[in-house]
């Protein structure tokens, strides 16, 4: 049986993001380049949608390409959905047969085990993204950054360099956090700001 992983705490911690997202906060920018807090939340949505499919193994349409994110997607009770939807992507990689067998996510064909640390570090990551955008604060498990950056060392520099699910590192200070660490390494500026500052 494949190590399985518990997605509770970075769902229900995005899920809280979600709720705690203002009308206001939606066209501010976020690390994401080009993808303002609205962009940012409809790809949640969608993700939440494919990793949860991917668990299931009901492999279709939403396992079979990337999620589109686009700002007139996102649908008016996005807070509702997105909790919903953040409850079953929660409740579907708890079952251990999850994590095994092979399955597939954004059209790639993965073992069950690295797609749900894939769902583990874009909720991680992703819930960073948010945090930063809308200028709160951000924490998690040194567990979850443990293996977000794992994963995040594993993408070499020829796979950030053909634009995959990583950008560039970027470099850090010997004594930054074990987050910051696992940001840069996903390609983002630990030190950003929504004002550029």
């Amino acid at each position: 049986m494949a190590e399985t992983l518990d997605l509770s705490p970075a769902a229900d911690r995005m899920t809280g993001l979600l709720e705690g997202i203002d009308d206001d906060h939606l066209d501010q920018p976020t690390p994401c380049d080009g993808m303002p807090v609205r962009v940012l939340i409809d790809h949640v949505l969608g993700l939440s949608l494919a990793f949860e499919a991917a668990a299931r193994k009901d492999l279709g349409a939403f396992t079979d390409a990337a999620p589109s994110p686009g700002a007139a997607d996102l649908p008016d009770d996005w807070r509702t959905v997105g909790r919903d939807r953040l409850a079953a992507l929660r409740l579907a990689w708890r079952d251990p047969a999850a994590w095994s067998g092979p399955t597939r996510a954004g059209g790639l064909d993965l073992p069950g085990n690295i797609a749900g640390l894939v769902a583990l570090d874009e909720l991680v990551v992703h819930g960073w993204d948010l945090a930063v955008a809308t200028g709160r604060s951000y924490s998690c498990t040194p567990f979850e950054i443990a293996a977000c950056t794992a994963f995040a060392e594993s993408i070499t520099d020829e796979q950030r360099d053909a634009g995959g699910l990583f950008g560039p590192a970027v470099p850090v200070p010997d004594r930054a956090s074990d987050l910051d660490r696992l940001i840069g390494l996903t390609g983002r500026d630990p030190a950003w700001a929504p004002d550029g500052t």
